[in-house]
């Protein structure tokens, strides 16, 4: 097996130079630099990862704290978030907080334990704990497809990347105002979330600008789970003048509502319209073919690595949120004439947005 020191005799360098190289302790000449990589290829050097952790302080490891066993949209992220840590050398360790307050916490102090270099969370409906632990400890963290409210006016505390939630909800219940419907329910996520509140935000944009009341019986609480949807769907089908249309908020949830129109005898779109927020996989497999807002769910992953990669190199930055845009992928089971295959974006996500210190850049 080739050494440092094999590197360093075919590229006619230095030890010291190819360590600094291989852990950029040192500025390096670019031909000298190219040298050393070239050397590195033609011997099949593989560096040591625990010694070059011991020269750099750093594990060249991310820790990545997501409900993916119990949530299938985090999969997706999941993908992103390990195809973009590889690209950039880093490996993943990663632990399911199971969205649980104490277990997040114990998950990325284990993380922590582990001496990864930087965290990537989704927290939980109450990440106070989790909030204090990475401060308490100065970890270098991201917060991943749910934001965590600062103070107002501090502008966030950690960097955040997710998807904007209320414009795309406010476009789903337009489109079905637009076909004529006046009484919407929403399946909404689990209480505290900021994904649950936006889309709720969302909802109630969209029912004001079609000139709609609000009315709070039209919202019940999914917790985000299909169990909870199908509880959630059951009900709104039980009020006294039940809705003639659903936006279910995510796509556990709209799983769940589709259990439960079936054993209300429900068909979509006859009986019912169905909006849901989260396409997935198979969403056109159903019959209908289900309308949805789709999450660049990949790319939140990928997005979420890179930000955190430039925290490594600059911790001193102040903090952003970036705002990913999502599609509406219009298909038939809202009751028209469905578009098949012809995502847009929505109307005020066009662009990635990104706040830093509480502005918009």
């Amino acid at each position: 097996m080739p050494t440092m020191a094999d590197v360093a005799r075919s590229a006619g360098v230095s030890v010291a130079t190819v360590s600094h190289v291989l852990n950029d302790t040192r500025p390096v000449l670019p031909h000298t630099r190219q040298a050393v990589l070239d050397a590195i290829d033609e011997l099949g050097y593989t560096p040591n990862t625990l010694a070059r952790s011991l020269v750099t302080s750093r594990t060249r490891s991310i820790g990545l704290a997501v409900s993916a066993i119990s949530n299938p949209y985090f999969t997706e992220i999941l993908q992103g978030v390990e195809a973009a840590a590889l690209e950039h050398g880093y490996s993943l360790l990663i632990a399911d907080p199971h969205d649980d307050p104490e277990h997040e916490r114990k998950v990325v102090q284990l993380l922590h334990e582990r001496r990864v270099d930087g965290m990537i969370v989704a927290p939980s409906a109450d990440p106070r704990e989790l909030v204090s632990y990475l401060r308490r400890h100065d970890v270098p963290a991201v917060f991943l497809d749910r934001v965590v409210d600062s103070p107002e006016g501090d502008g966030p505390r950690f960097d955040q990347v997710c998807a904007d939630s209320a414009e795309p909800t406010a476009e789903l219940v337009g489109h079905l105002t637009g076909l004529g419907h006046r009484r919407i329910g929403l399946v909404a996520g689990r209480p505290g979330l900021s994904t649950t509140r936006e889309r709720i935000t969302g909802y109630r944009h969209g029912l004001a600008a079609a000139g709609l009341p609000y009315d709070e019986r039209l919202v019940v609480h999914g917790d985000s789970e299909s169990e909870g949807g199908r509880r959630a769907t059951s009900a709104l089908l039980s009020l006294v003048v039940p809705p003639t249309a659903l936006v279910t908020a995510n796509n556990a949830m709209t799983l769940g509502a589709l259990r439960a129109l079936r054993e209300h005898g429900l068909s979509v779109p006859d009986d019912i319209a169905l909006c849901c927020f989260d396409d997935f996989a198979w969403a056109d497999l159903f019959t209908p073919r289900l309308t949805a807002i789709a999450q660049p769910s990949k790319d939140i992953g990928a997005q979420a690595v890179r930000v955190l990669l430039e925290r490594l190199a600059a911790p001193d930055r102040p903090a952003r949120t970036v705002r990913l845009a999502c599609a509406f992928v219009h298909r038939g089971s809202c009751g028209c004439a469905a578009d098949p295959d012809q995502p847009r974006q929505t109307r005020q996500t066009r662009q990635t947005r990104q706040t830093r210190k509480g502005t918009d850049s």
